[in-house]
């Protein structure tokens, strides 16, 4: 399994716990805090997944540029 669904899925599960725990202590709700819980974590486990792509990448582009211009004041 990639580590970044590993990362992924690991921080949903805090996060749905978190979320859970936060949203029955404001309403006293199962149901509620179940539902909030899901719904909120859910979608940003999905946006952090792609997050953590788009960083790679963008700290890959930042090494390659890097190197490009250190090869250009060697020459």
């Amino acid at each position: 399994m990639p580590t970044d669904l590993i990362k992924t899925l690991t921080y949903l599960s805090i996060h749905l716990t978190i979320g859970f725990s936060v949203a029955y202590w404001f309403t006293g709700s199962v149901s509620v805090a179940g539902g909030i819980a899901l719904i909120e974590p859910c979608i940003n486990a999905v946006a952090f997944f792609f997050h953590e792509k788009a960083w790679k990448r963008g700290r890959r582009a930042w090494l390659e540029r890097l190197l490009a211009r250190r090869r250009g004041s060697l020459a």
